[in-house]
Order: C-alpha cells, then structure tokens, then sequence
C-alpha cells in the first residue's frame, strides 16, 4: 500500500502546484480589474487560497498517517479537493464575467 499512498501523494501534490499557477494567474487578472471588482476578486482568491491550504494541511495528515488511517484520511482529502474544484470553477466563472461586463462599460 505505501507505494500506492506515495503516487497518490506525488499526484496530488503536482494537482497543487497547478492550482498555485491558476490562482497566479487568477491574481494576474485581479491587478488588471478595476477597482470595485478588484476587491471581489481579491476575496475570491483569498477564499481559493485558504482552501487550498485545508487541501495541503490533508495532504500532509496523509503522508504522515499510518496504513490504517490512509483510507479515512484520502476520503477526507477527495472531499476538500471536490470543493475546491469546485470554489475555483465559481471564481473562474466569475472573474470571467466580470471582465466581460468590464469591457461593455468601456465601449
């Protein structure tokens, strides 16, 4: 089971390291915003952020869980990373709307 637990520990911890480059990518159009919806997606982002952590603090609980508690802990996890797919398709949506609805203002 260990070598199951250490792919599935790397897998997830690459799936993290993409989510740091969509939240910089994220912040990048934030700085572009104006100011109202900077702010909104400012919030957002600290809300990808934060879940983000609860992902990382499991996925650490993970590593460091014996064999027996591997399978409590991974059905903990799959649930935090369901939310937070979820929390970044919203954020995403949205940031992509507000950039839409920016851009009728200025024409």
């Amino acid at each position: 089971m260990t070598e199951k637990k250490d792919a599935y520990v790397q897998k997830l911890k690459a799936k993290v390291h993409e989510w740091n480059a969509d939240i910089d990518k994220l912040s990048a159009k934030a700085d572009q915003a104006q100011a109202d919806l900077k702010l909104r997606y400012l919030e957002q982002i600290e809300e990808l952020k934060g879940k983000r952590n609860e992902v990382e603090a499991k996925l650490e609980a993970l590593q460091e869980a014996s064999e027996s508690a591997w399978d409590e802990i991974k059905e903990g996890l799959e649930e935090s990373l369901t939310i937070w797919k979820d929390s970044f398709s919203k954020a995403k949506a949205a940031f992509g709307q507000g950039f839409k609805d920016g851009k009728k203002d200025k024409d």
